[in-house]
């Protein structure tokens, strides 16, 4: 059974002694976590995830998505909220080329780590992000975390407007009748910044704690 360069790729940097090539791990910037043997890593920012995930497409090879995980949602998985970036598919047909590929992926999902980073150095970058994306009938959870985010850096006005248009959307699914009831929470909260930062805390913890993550060491900045 051939295996996809993603497999081949975690399988190769967890038996290589020195951790990759030259004494350096393929993966960089440093600070990312494989999670297990899977096809998943991570990059912990504490209340946000940088996740990569390296895929193996229909035919012989591997793709990668890298993208930012808000861990403010209610699940117990890793997920991309936000810049799911679609690289490759790779592809190859003899192990020869196995090592290049593999650090080929390794470079460009380093590459996509430091662009997320750069991106979201902080909770006010953050915030300008979602508060800025086109306002879109039916992508609920895009308002809810544009008003989290928008409450967080003490704006409760834009907050609330972020919040009511969640609130707008047809309550079809019990999973939206859920959402709705926490940004009703939030709205209610939205002035006042320590609620709202205390809100996030409850919310981030128990989602750290399902995906096998120490409790959250730092405050939300």
């Amino acid at each position: 059974m051939t295996l996809s360069v993603a497999e081949q790729f975690c399988a190769w940097c967890a038996t290589t002694t020195d951790g990759g090539v030259g004494g350096r791990d393929p993966l960089e910037p440093p600070g990312l976590a494989q999670r297990g043997r899977s096809r998943l890593w991570i990059d912990d920012h504490g209340w946000w995830l940088g996740v990569v995930e390296f895929t193996p497409p229909r035919t012989v090879g591997s793709g990668l998505y890298v993208g930012a995980m808000w861990l403010w949602h209610d699940v117990d998985h890793l997920a991309f909220h936000v810049d799911a970036l679609r690289t490759g598919p790779e592809l190859f047909r003899t192990e020869d080329q196995l090592t290049p590929l593999a650090l080929d992926l390794g470079r460009q999902a380093a590459a996509n780590v430091t662009a997320l980073r750069e991106k979201f150095p902080d909770l006010p970058n953050v915030a300008l992000y979602l508060t800025s994306r086109p306002v879109r009938r039916g992508f609920l959870w895009a308002s809810f975390d544009a008003g989290i985010a928008a409450a967080l850096i003490g704006d409760p006005d834009m907050a609330r407007d972020h919040f009511k248009r969640v609130l707008r959307e047809d309550a079809l699914a019990p999973w939206i009748v859920e959402a709705q009831e926490r940004t009703r929470e939030l709205h209610a909260i939205a002035a006042d910044h320590g609620a709202v930062t205390a809100w996030v805390m409850r919310a981030v913890d128990p989602r750290r704690s399902k995906l096998g993550l120490d409790p959250l060491a730092l405050a939300i900045s």
